[in-house]
């Protein structure tokens, strides 16, 4: 969340980046339940002067002989001991209202965050590889649930059985393209520095809170028992492997990563990608997240971003990178990247790994501070990053697609192929 002395402080810059990001904020709430709350304990400090003083008071009445007068004093007392209690009732109301109204306050757009209203003012970047031209190869090419349906590797009629709409089963040579996919992704990551781990799937709710799904997302998560969720990312686990711990600078950067299955409710977006397995209720996918240093925080972003680019060069997909404005960033980023690869079926580029930089928005909700004591005294706050690395079902997607053959069939990229038992191609099972 955001630091509240900076609120205090800043509140027409916070007016500024809400408006940026096509939100508002209550100004005049926030201040009203933050003055209300330093006058309570302004209050509380001075009562508990004033008990001091009165006890003070007693034993040299008592000693003195002045029992009235010590019998007075300590009824004062047990009247001031009355009003400390119901005021700090007070102030733990006050302070639950105000920590509710924060949890709900987006991050700040980074400088670096290009200023528009949504999606549509999102600034290409760059692009690599060229769109296949079906045209020139004398074929109309198939969306990926034809092909998926005809080839015996995608069924959605199975899926829909099991769990209802947006569950998909995967078959034969789709389901061994998808372990490919995330074994290759993650093998990948390893090899150029990222620790790998195997977390959980289900986890408490403050850990929710402290990336931010909490309180504001909380329609779109899976619900387990009393007061668990299904992860969304595993961004949420890798993020929370240090709530409330403080690291060494030394040892940061720090980059993790992790394949996980995720689950969404997907609740805002009825009508959405309704076809196929690009936007499903279950996918797995491999995330990276990074804790740095805040000054090498924004280079940290830019090599997730090329650690993602390079995992789709490697596949031989075009893809292109855009920078999300402040009208479309997420809520706990301040700087975002979205890498959108070619999908035939949509004519156009499609979302396939999004590299966000928190700053240290994450970092204060969890409770995750570094000591640098060369630099500075105490602690301080890192910041955290998280970076699709990729999503199985996205990516299969693409690869179904831009490999198509004339004949029905899809060649195998050949950087999977030592994942799939030296397949070259996905034919009829």
């Amino acid at each position: 969340m955001l630091d509240i002395k900076f609120v205090r402080e800043n509140p027409d810059a916070i007016d500024v980046a809400m408006a940026n990001r096509q939100t508002t904020w209550d100004r005049e709430r926030f201040f009203a339940l933050d003055e209300e709350r330093r006058s309570v304990i302004t209050e509380v400090e001075e009562l508990q002067a004033t008990r001091n003083a009165e006890s003070k008071k007693i034993g040299v009445l008592m000693r003195e002989g002045k029992r009235d007068e010590a019998e007075a004093a300590k009824e004062a007392v047990r009247e001031v001991n009355e009003k400390i209690e119901g005021l700090a009732a007070r102030r733990s109301e006050l302070e639950g209202e105000l920590a509710d109204f924060m949890a709900h306050l987006p991050n700040l757009p980074y400088e670096a965050t290009p200023v528009g209203k949504d999606e549509t003012e999102n600034p290409e970047r760059r692009r690599w590889g060229t769109p296949r031209d079906f045209a020139a190869e004398g074929f109309e090419p198939k969306p990926h649930w034809d092909l998926g349906t005809d080839l015996g590797i995608l069924d959605f009629e199975r899926g829909s059985k099991l769990s209802g709409g947006r569950f998909t089963v995967l078959a034969g040579a789709g389901a061994m393209l998808d372990r490919a996919l995330e074994n290759f992704f993650l093998n990948t990551h390893i090899s150029r520095g990222f620790k790998e781990f195997i977390p959980p799937v289900v986890v408490n709710r403050e850990i929710m809170f402290g990336t931010g799904q909490l309180p504001k997302f909380e329609d779109d998560a899976y619900h387990v028992g009393d007061d668990q969720f299904l992860i969304p990312t595993a961004e949420v686990v890798l993020t929370n492997l240090h709530a409330g711990e403080v690291l060494d600078a030394a040892d940061l950067p720090l980059r993790y990563t992790a394949g996980t299955p995720c689950f969404r409710e997907e609740a805002g977006s009825a009508g959405r990608d309704t076809r196929g397995i690009i936007r499903q209720h279950q996918f797995t996918k491999v995330e990276m997240v990074k804790f740095a240093k805040p000054e090498e925080s924004d280079a940290e972003l830019e090599s997730m971003t090329a650690e993602a680019e390079y995992i789709l060069q490697q596949l031989g997909l075009p893809y292109r990178v855009i920078s999300l404005c402040t009208g479309d960033l997420g809520f706990s980023a301040r700087q975002t990247y979205d890498i959108e690869v070619w999908l035939p079926s949509y004519n156009s580029y499609k979302e396939i790994s999004s590299c966000s930089n928190c700053g240290d928005f994450q970092a204060r909700r969890a409770n995750i501070k570094y000591r640098d004591p060369e630099n500075f005294k105490g602690t301080r706050f890192v910041h955290t990053l998280n970076g699709s690395g990729l999503p199985t079902g996205r990516t299969m997607a693409a690869i179904m697609e831009n490999y198509q053959n004339p004949d029905g069939t899809i060649t195998v990229p050949e950087v999977l192929r030592p994942y799939m038992g030296g397949m070259e191609k996905i034919s009829i099972d």
